[in-house]
């Protein structure tokens, strides 16, 4: 009798401490403030120098979250786990620049530069200056600096900016782009385009090293200095100064044939890089859904040194740009998220993908390599959760949360999983936005963001690790992680629901309103063209027959080679007007009329 109450006594015991640890195991390992700061203390730290793409730092970064993801039991999702591409570091002038005008030569880098969007090409031709190179015909302004001037095969001088220089709102803020203005006196038949800054407009007349990537336009561009352009316009005795006060003051365009002749050459190279998204999972617990994925990720990119050519805040400073929140931040929150998952038995009935996206801050180019060239079914992923500056919670206790739009019920399982005396969650519904889900949401796939927004150290050397709210960031990461739990468990996978643009709508305003309704290929996968990756149902591209693929080759007959083009082209449309898009699909050449 003693030993057998005793048996039914340890095997009481046992039963308790068996579901004891059920119970442990099911509400897995804590998410930490002190693993969050070890994580963003490294990524932040100098040793990394700012991680910028392409950069030793940007390597030690993608290895130390790899190595953190194998640690909890992600695998590799292919190969090693890394997904490598090339991307272009920086634009540097080439030793065939030239310029030279009545045999007096001038020096590249210190009388003129190849403009970012220059074509390798040079021209010996005639100069005609142009006043600011605009042709507009609209209600509300009428200004031709192309009437009467014959341009054909000829170099032309522009001013650059606009008339309205010393106006709080101008006229031709949607037109004045250095580039626009080059791609117009291409149409008008220039063969090459010099530009110059006038004293109104720069009056330290700075010559920009063509440091940014942008597509070819096609002719010779170059940025000259005011002395170089005054020897071009001696002949009519006239000074760009001059011409600019004069074009200014009146308000009408000047533009005349200077009789001198220029012999220029434009070269620009391209230094390219290896860099890489980091892309691991965790498989599914349940035999059918594990073959559905809820992806999880964060851009780990940041800023580098900064300094002009970057889009650092601090514009005249060269030092490390952290990045603690940006995106420190939402890699470590994914981090510990992940980690999570892995120690929580029954968490994931379906296979849990973390990514961590290099480039974002050069255009998101780690996330459209990885749409454009998937290393999971797209068709499969359940959602997208993208983190993205999350360091930063306020009193307020705010989180930013959009895509809630973008499938049916993912606003109920946000509100579901919050605790309000916790957190203050701030829903939209919008699928796009400046961030990596973005690309996935140009895939049809949902999508969610998840934000503590912005600060005055967004893009500056102040955004450093002792600034971010750790204990903030726990609340914020235990809600990430109890929704994304609910998107990997439920039986039923959401269907895309299309909610708001997919376009950046600052973009679409710089333009006066007048769209096809597409999405584009922003990452100009297609050469030579635009393709439209998105028709949008019932709008003017859809209605007149374009299809999601056409690659857009003109529009009115004028050729559209990439974004800009395109974008300069819909610039010149109004609403109810017809227009002919020329478009490629498949290996047949289609004409569609489309009525904006």
């Amino acid at each position: 009798m003693l030993i057998t109450g005793l048996f039914k006594n340890i095997t009481r015991v046992s039963v308790v401490m068996f579901f004891i640890f059920l119970l442990s195991c099911n509400s897995g390992k804590d998410i930490t403030e002190g693993e969050l700061r070890d994580h963003i203390s490294y990524l932040a730290s100098d040793s990394l120098k700012g991680r910028l793409t392409g950069t030793p730092g940007d390597s030690l970064a993608a290895v130390y979250i790899r190595e953190e993801l194998a640690s909890y039991g992600f695998k590799p999702v292919s190969g090693d786990g890394f997904q490598r591409f090339r991307v272009t570091l920086k634009m540097q002038a080439g030793p065939e620049n030239s310029l030279s005008i009545d045999g007096k030569h001038f020096i590249q880098g210190t009388d003129f530069a190849p403009s970012p969007f220059s074509s390798n090409s040079g021209l010996i031709a005639e100069a005609v200056f142009a006043g600011y190179g605009f042709s507009i015909n609209t209600d509300s302004l009428q200004w031709d600096d192309y009437k009467g001037i014959d341009v054909n095969d000829k170099w032309v001088l522009l001013l650059r900016a606009d008339p309205d220089t010393d106006k709080p709102v101008s006229r031709f803020a949607q037109m004045n782009s250095d580039r626009d203005k080059a791609l117009m006196a291409k149409d008008m038949g220039a063969e090459g385009v010099l530009l110059v800054s006038g004293p109104s407009f720069d009056p330290q007349d700075i010559l920009e090293s063509p440091d940014t990537e942008s597509s070819p336009l096609g002719i010779p561009v170059l940025r000259i200095k005011r002395e170089v352009a005054d020897l071009i316009l001696s002949k009519s005795k006239r000074t760009i100064s001059d011409l600019e006060k004069k074009i200014n003051n009146s308000g009408k365009p000047v533009s005349f044939i200077t009789g001198t002749t220029v012999s220029g050459k434009a070269e620009l190279l391209s230094e390219t890089g290896n860099t890489r998204n980091i892309v691991m999972m965790l498989p599914g617990e349940d035999a059918a859904l594990k073959n559905e994925f809820l992806i999880i990720g964060a851009h780990f990119d940041h800023l580098g040194l900064g300094g002009l050519g970057s889009s650092s805040r601090a514009v005249d400073t060269v030092a490390v740009h952290y990045g603690a929140d940006d995106n420190a931040s939402g890699v470590g929150a994914m981090l510990e998220i992940a980690e999570k998952f892995a120690h929580s038995p029954g968490s994931h009935p379906r296979t849990i993908v973390c990514i961590a996206f290099s480039g974002e801050e050069k255009g998101l180019l780690g996330s459209k390599y990885f749409v454009e060239n998937p290393l999971v079914d797209l068709t499969k992923v359940n959602t997208m959760i993208n983190l993205d500056m999350l360091g930063r919670l306020q009193e307020a206790k705010t989180v930013q949360i959009s895509g809630a739009g973008t499938a049916e019920g993912l606003r109920d399982i946000i509100s579901s999983q919050n605790d309000s005396s916790l957190l203050n969650l701030t829903i939209t519904d919008e699928g796009y936005g400046p961030s990596d889900h973005s690309s996935f949401y140009g895939k049809d796939i949902p999508v969610l963001f998840f934000s503590t927004g912005a600060h005055f150290d967004y893009h500056t050397p102040s955004d450093t690790y002792d600034k971010i709210n750790y204990s903030g960031m726990v609340s914020v990461s235990d809600l990430i992680f109890k929704i994304a739990k609910s998107l990997a468990s439920q039986p039923d996978k959401l269907e895309f629901r299309e909610s708001g643009p997919r376009v950046d709508q600052q973009r679409q305003m710089r333009r006066r309103g007048v769209t096809i309704g597409i999405m584009p290929d922003f990452a100009g996968n297609v050469k030579n063209g635009l393709r439209a990756d998105f028709v949008s149902p019932g709008r003017p591209a859809a209605l007149g027959g374009m299809k999601k693929g056409d690659i857009i080759k003109a529009i009115n007959g004028k050729s559209v080679n990439n974004i800009e083009d395109y974008m300069f082209r819909m610039n010149q449309m109004s609403p109810g007007q017809t227009i002919n898009v020329e478009v490629l699909r498949d290996t047949s050449r289609i004409l569609l009329i489309i009525q904006l």
